[in-house]
């Protein structure tokens, strides 16, 4: 197959399924561009601040997008392109497309709090409860492992102890950027900068970030030290009004991102222009167990592994956490979150892209899905006249714009736990002020989110690659639970609900098929005798796995069971009509 025609056809179909699909859904649920969204009902300037459509954009699609739909598709490719294309499509289009949409008008409909209030007004607080406590651990390690990822691409030294100078010039450049992110917000917000203008002063000024900090990066601190600074940092924007930080950083990120996939489209499709050589030599299938790595049959593998690039549980935390408190007008709704799912899709396929054109080096052992990408890619740009000599300055820009995600998602998971923290403690409808006693303090939000970096940047320091490979099927429940509650609350409310129930019954299945294999591999690890270190002491990961894998099964069950019920009952939802 010829990579120019999977990412053509495939983006075909993506804005066939935007235009027809996302159409259709928005008539079904009734949205409405008359009707005041809790951005302005409900502003406070701190976390209810209505924003401009493109800046809302740019800080949702940043937020979601991380390596996400570049790790996924790559890892999974061992199971031929085939399957990957078929899964990025039809899972992004009704699957991840309708959970990202569904989740944040859902939101918006209950004040733009979280799914796990959705779930407490539509199942019951039990429910909601269950939900918050495993969407909070579930943040807790995205924390740590964002953390981790991006002090250890901020290390300004090697293995061996030398000056690791292109890890000091991407730190270079993250805190330029923040910097010119607070003064572009100041601008824009405070002094009514028009954003047009301040669009195309804020992308000179991030190209300024990447010519100065590629040139000038004197910083040069080890991986421990940039945790902890990596902590205070998100301890103060987390607490900052999303107007300082969040919606200026995320809007002007968002261009690196649009950056890299003209990058990357022009790299495709320029290279087939010039008649390069672009079938891609992934098998179309290679069988249903993978003989390349180490992710199992094809079933459930496939559907967890591929996340970001057609359905994942954290996009529903971000749009019913932080988009949803900004959303300035309904009709935004479907650009945002389900064109914003498709984009992503269309960043899947370019990654498959780009593995199927060094798919032997891939085979060879060339496994970092961040440097196949970027590899990849750099090398079509390559073949355009003119362009031979830029391979290395784009695969470097490549990498820097992956790395700069990360950050952006990391602060964001921060807010979300903290969102996710308070509510837990509070009943529906009610704020930090309304409560008294332990509960005031612990919802305060500067105790919340201090408890939330504590917990996250210690796992980090700690270890949390020992139940990291949980995350996968931990993410895709979520995305399960999410399409349950929307599916209640449409249920509730007498809208049709039908396009929830088979993605939601699918990725329950999924979820707790690879969640069973999970714990019986585990299992026999442990009474086989091999959970051992090398040093010959106890290796403490299967176990964690094993337990906390067996939480999260019953976990999905008890609320799949409850969910069920209630979509078989259909209460009347008396809170969000």
């Amino acid at each position: 197959m010829n990579a120019v025609l999977v990412l053509v056809i495939g983006c075909a179909i993506l804005i066939a399924g935007y235009v027809f699909y996302g159409k259709w859904l928005s008539d079904q649920w009734g949205v409405d561009e008359k009707r005041v969204t809790p951005a302005h009902e409900l502003e406070d300037g701190m976390d209810y601040v209505p924003a401009k459509a493109p800046v809302l954009m740019g800080h949702h699609f940043s937020s979601i997008a991380g390596a996400g739909p570049i790790n996924g598709p790559i890892q999974a490719a061992v199971f031929g392109w085939v399957p990957v294309m078929l899964w990025v499509l039809i899972g992004g289009i009704f699957f991840g497309a309708v959970h990202d949409f569904g989740s944040l008008f859902a939101s918006i409909r209950h004040k733009g709090q979280s799914i796990g209030e959705v779930i407490a007004a539509n199942i019951g607080e039990r429910a909601k409860k269950l939900f918050i406590i495993f969407s909070y651990l579930t943040l807790i390690l995205v924390v740590a492992a964002f953390a981790s990822i991006v002090a250890s691409t901020f290390n300004g030294f090697t293995a061996d102890g030398a000056l690791n100078h292109d890890n000091a010039a991407v730190a270079m450049i993250s805190l330029l950027f923040i910097v010119m992110a607070i003064v572009f917000g100041f601008f824009v917000y405070r002094k009514g900068a028009p954003l047009s203008i301040a669009t195309i002063v804020g992308v000179i000024a991030l190209v300024a970030c990447l010519a100065i900090g590629l040139n000038f990066h004197p910083i040069y601190l080890n991986s421990t030290t940039w945790m902890y600074i990596i902590g205070v940092y998100i301890l103060i924007a987390s607490v900052a009004p999303v107007w300082i930080l969040l919606q200026p950083r995320d809007y002007l990120s968002s261009f690196l991102l649009y950056g890299m996939m003209i990058v990357a489209v022009v790299g495709v499709l320029g290279a087939g222009v010039m008649g390069q050589n672009l079938n891609m030599e992934i098998p179309a299938f290679t069988g249903f167990t993978d003989e390349l790595s180490s992710l199992g049959t094809m079933f459930p593998a496939l559907f967890v592994t591929i996340a970001c690039g057609a359905i994942s549980g954290f996009h529903s935390l971000v749009g019913s956490g932080t988009t949803a408190k900004q959303l300035d007008n309904e009709r935004d709704a479907r650009p945002i979150a389900y064109g914003g799912m498709l984009i992503e899709c269309a960043l899947a396929l370019i990654s498959l892209c780009a593995v199927g054109y060094i798919w032997q080096e891939y085979v060879g052992g060339l496994r970092t899905p961040t440097t196949v990408f970027a590899t990849g890619l750099s090398r079509m740009v390559a073949t355009i006249p003119g362009l031979a000599a830029s391979e290395s300055t784009v695969k470097a820009l490549l990498i820097l714009a992956v790395s700069a995600f990360c950050l952006t998602s990391l602060d964001t998971a921060t807010r979300l736990a903290r969102y996710m923290f308070q509510e837990f403690w509070l009943k529906p409808g009610q704020t930090y002020k309304d409560v008294t006693g332990f509960k005031k303090t612990l919802c305060n939000p500067f105790v919340a989110t201090l408890i939330t970096v504590v917990l996250g940047i210690g796992l980090g320091l700690g270890g949390y690659s020992k139940i990291w490979p949980l995350f996968g099927a931990a993410n895709q429940l979520l995305a399960a639970l999410a399409l349950l509650a929307v599916a209640a609350w449409l249920g509730n409310i007498g809208k049709n609900n039908k396009m929830f129930l088979f993605p939601m019954g699918f990725m329950l299945v999924v979820t707790l098929c690879s969640l069973a294999q999970t714990i019986v591999a585990k299992v026999g690890v442990i009474t086989s005798g091999n959970a051992v270190l090398k040093s010959g002491g106890m290796d403490v990961a299967p176990y964690i796995q094993a337990g906390l894998g067996a939480v999260l099964f019953v976990l999905a069950l008890v609320l799949a069971v409850e969910g069920i019920n209630t979509l078989k009952n259909k209460k009347p939802s008396e809170t969000a009509k």
